[in-house]
């Protein structure tokens, strides 16, 4: 995965009634937690994953959090929510 995006459909969200993140895709709705959410709103298709984990890393503390960003970008991948803006 080059850089990541959202599939087109897709819309990030905070749901005020849940007061939860929450991705609305065509087929349904997937709850997020926070730190989910901070992921995929990074994932724009123009950042590659190593400058989102650059970013997180800024925003908590420089913890090296490439791992966690790159399995919960392949989980999303592998159910149909992310895809390789540069593919």
């Amino acid at each position: 995965m080059t850089r990541p995006r959202l599939v087109t459909g897709a819309r990030l969200l905070y749901d005020e009634v849940r007061g939860e993140h929450v991705l609305l895709v065509p087929e349904g709705l997937v709850r997020l937690n926070p730190t989910a959410a901070e992921v995929l709103e990074l994932c724009n298709g123009k950042r590659s994953l190593d400058e989102i984990v650059i970013a997180l890393s800024a925003r908590y503390e420089g913890f090296d959090l490439r791992d966690d960003v790159r399995g919960l970008v392949d989980a999303m991948t592998q159910r149909g929510l992310v895809i390789d803006a540069a593919a």
